[in-house]
Protein backbone atom coordinates (compact mmCIF):
# COMPACT_ATOMS: atom_id res chain seq x y z
CA UNK A 1 0.00 0.00 0.00
CA UNK A 2 1.26 3.47 -0.82
CA UNK A 3 1.90 5.79 2.28
CA UNK A 4 2.09 9.35 1.07
CA UNK A 5 4.10 9.93 4.15
CA UNK A 6 6.67 7.86 3.35
CA UNK A 7 6.67 9.05 0.00
CA UNK A 8 7.00 12.73 1.22
CA UNK A 9 9.57 11.69 3.58
CA UNK A 10 12.02 10.23 0.85
CA UNK A 11 11.58 12.98 -1.61
CA UNK A 12 12.40 15.55 1.19
CA UNK A 13 15.11 16.64 3.48
CA UNK A 14 14.85 18.96 6.90
CA UNK A 15 17.08 21.59 8.06
CA UNK A 16 17.33 23.08 11.50
CA UNK A 17 18.68 26.08 12.28
CA UNK A 18 18.92 29.22 14.44
CA UNK A 19 19.86 32.98 13.91
CA UNK A 20 18.20 35.10 15.60
CA UNK A 21 14.56 35.86 16.17
CA UNK A 22 12.73 33.08 13.87
CA UNK A 23 10.11 35.95 12.60
CA UNK A 24 13.14 37.07 10.01
CA UNK A 25 14.52 34.09 9.17
CA UNK A 26 11.51 32.25 9.01
CA UNK A 27 10.28 35.16 6.38
CA UNK A 28 13.69 34.92 3.74
CA UNK A 29 14.28 31.01 4.21
CA UNK A 30 10.42 30.49 2.75
CA UNK A 31 10.52 32.46 -0.24
CA UNK A 32 14.36 30.09 -1.29
CA UNK A 33 13.19 28.27 -4.32
CA UNK A 34 13.43 24.28 -3.28
CA UNK A 35 11.78 25.37 0.52
CA UNK A 36 8.81 23.30 0.79
CA UNK A 37 7.60 24.17 4.72
CA UNK A 38 9.13 25.73 7.61
CA UNK A 39 8.31 25.98 11.01
CA UNK A 40 9.44 28.38 14.04
CA UNK A 41 10.08 26.64 17.18
CA UNK A 42 12.61 26.11 19.84
CA UNK A 43 15.66 23.75 19.93
CA UNK A 44 18.88 23.10 21.94
CA UNK A 45 17.16 23.67 25.73
CA UNK A 46 17.10 21.82 29.08
CA UNK A 47 12.88 21.28 29.64
CA UNK A 48 10.63 19.62 27.72
CA UNK A 49 7.75 21.12 25.85
CA UNK A 50 9.26 25.22 26.34
CA UNK A 51 6.81 27.74 25.40
CA UNK A 52 7.88 31.21 24.62
CA UNK A 53 7.31 32.86 28.55
CA UNK A 54 10.04 30.79 29.31
CA UNK A 55 12.11 30.93 26.36
CA UNK A 56 12.21 34.56 26.33
CA UNK A 57 13.88 34.77 29.63
CA UNK A 58 16.82 32.87 28.21
CA UNK A 59 16.73 30.26 31.22
CA UNK A 60 15.61 27.17 28.96
CA UNK A 61 18.78 27.47 26.92
CA UNK A 62 16.30 26.85 24.00
CA UNK A 63 17.64 29.22 20.71
CA UNK A 64 14.48 30.43 18.87
CA UNK A 65 15.03 28.05 15.70
CA UNK A 66 13.27 27.00 11.88
CA UNK A 67 12.54 23.48 11.19
CA UNK A 68 12.92 23.30 6.84
CA UNK A 69 11.47 21.29 4.89
CA UNK A 70 13.44 21.07 1.65
CA UNK A 71 13.60 19.37 -1.79
CA UNK A 72 17.05 18.56 -2.35
CA UNK A 73 17.04 18.06 -6.14
CA UNK A 74 16.47 21.94 -6.25
CA UNK A 75 18.50 23.56 -3.21
CA UNK A 76 21.66 21.61 -1.26
CA UNK A 77 21.47 21.50 2.27
CA UNK A 78 25.00 22.84 1.81
CA UNK A 79 23.73 25.78 -0.39
CA UNK A 80 21.10 26.24 2.20
CA UNK A 81 23.20 26.84 5.03
CA UNK A 82 25.55 29.54 2.58
CA UNK A 83 22.10 31.37 2.62
CA UNK A 84 21.55 31.29 6.72
CA UNK A 85 24.90 33.15 6.18
CA UNK A 86 23.81 35.95 4.96
CA UNK A 87 20.33 36.16 6.56
CA UNK A 88 21.96 36.76 10.04
CA UNK A 89 25.25 37.69 11.49
CA UNK A 90 26.77 34.40 12.34
CA UNK A 91 30.31 36.28 13.69
CA UNK A 92 27.71 37.13 16.92
CA UNK A 93 27.65 35.25 20.00
CA UNK A 94 24.04 35.25 21.51
CA UNK A 95 22.99 38.30 19.54
CA UNK A 96 21.58 39.49 16.18
CA UNK A 97 21.07 43.54 16.43
CA UNK A 98 18.77 44.31 19.39
CA UNK A 99 18.30 40.84 19.99
CA UNK A 100 20.30 39.89 22.69
CA UNK A 101 20.09 36.63 24.79
CA UNK A 102 21.26 32.74 24.52
CA UNK A 103 18.12 32.39 22.53
CA UNK A 104 19.16 34.39 19.64
CA UNK A 105 22.19 32.73 19.25
CA UNK A 106 23.95 31.46 15.58
CA UNK A 107 23.55 27.39 15.76
CA UNK A 108 23.10 24.48 13.08
CA UNK A 109 21.13 21.56 14.92
CA UNK A 110 22.46 19.03 12.60
CA UNK A 111 20.32 15.78 12.13
CA UNK A 112 22.82 13.01 10.90
CA UNK A 113 26.82 12.99 10.13
CA UNK A 114 26.76 14.45 6.94
CA UNK A 115 24.85 17.52 7.85
CA UNK A 116 27.55 18.26 10.45
CA UNK A 117 30.33 17.14 7.74
CA UNK A 118 28.65 20.02 5.36
CA UNK A 119 28.15 22.62 8.52
CA UNK A 120 31.69 22.49 9.42
CA UNK A 121 33.09 22.46 6.13
CA UNK A 122 30.98 25.35 5.09
CA UNK A 123 31.79 27.14 8.86
CA UNK A 124 35.45 26.73 7.50
CA UNK A 125 35.15 27.93 4.19
CA UNK A 126 33.24 31.22 5.65
CA UNK A 127 36.42 32.04 8.11
CA UNK A 128 39.10 31.51 5.35
CA UNK A 129 36.73 33.54 2.83
CA UNK A 130 37.64 36.78 3.98
CA UNK A 131 34.04 37.85 3.94
CA UNK A 132 32.78 38.08 8.08
CA UNK A 133 35.00 40.31 9.63
CA UNK A 134 35.53 37.79 12.51
CA UNK A 135 35.03 34.26 12.97
CA UNK A 136 32.01 32.77 12.56
CA UNK A 137 30.45 31.97 16.59
CA UNK A 138 28.08 29.98 15.05
CA UNK A 139 27.63 26.39 16.87
CA UNK A 140 27.29 23.18 15.12
CA UNK A 141 25.52 20.80 17.61
CA UNK A 142 23.51 17.59 17.45
CA UNK A 143 19.81 17.90 16.95
CA UNK A 144 17.53 16.82 20.14
CA UNK A 145 14.10 17.48 20.16
CA UNK A 146 12.94 20.76 18.15
CA UNK A 147 9.43 21.98 19.68
CA UNK A 148 7.06 24.21 17.35
CA UNK A 149 6.10 27.17 18.86
CA UNK A 150 2.76 28.54 19.47
CA UNK A 151 0.38 29.50 16.36
CA UNK A 152 0.64 32.94 16.69
CA UNK A 153 5.13 32.72 16.09
CA UNK A 154 4.33 30.61 12.73
CA UNK A 155 4.21 32.95 9.64
CA UNK A 156 4.81 35.75 11.99
CA UNK A 157 5.68 38.78 9.31
CA UNK A 158 2.57 37.44 6.87
CA UNK A 159 0.20 38.04 9.63
CA UNK A 160 1.75 41.00 10.82
CA UNK A 161 2.94 42.98 7.60
CA UNK A 162 4.89 45.60 9.87
CA UNK A 163 6.27 43.01 12.54
CA UNK A 164 9.50 44.27 13.72
CA UNK A 165 12.77 41.95 11.77
CA UNK A 166 16.37 42.44 11.61
CA UNK A 167 16.93 39.98 9.40
CA UNK A 168 18.13 40.85 5.68
CA UNK A 169 20.33 39.13 2.93
CA UNK A 170 23.32 40.70 2.64
CA UNK A 171 24.68 40.61 -0.25
CA UNK A 172 28.65 41.29 0.86
CA UNK A 173 28.35 38.04 2.50
CA UNK A 174 27.97 35.72 0.10
CA UNK A 175 31.20 33.30 -0.37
Amino acid sequence: MFNLNNAFAAKYQKALLAGGCFWGMEELIRAVDGVVKTEVGYSGGTIANPTYEIIKTGLSGHAESIEITFDPMKISYEKLLKFFFTIHNPTEENRQENDIGTQYRSEIFYLNDEQKNTALKIIAQANLSGVFKKPLATKVTKAQQFYPAEEYHQNYLKKNLYGYTCHHVREEWKF
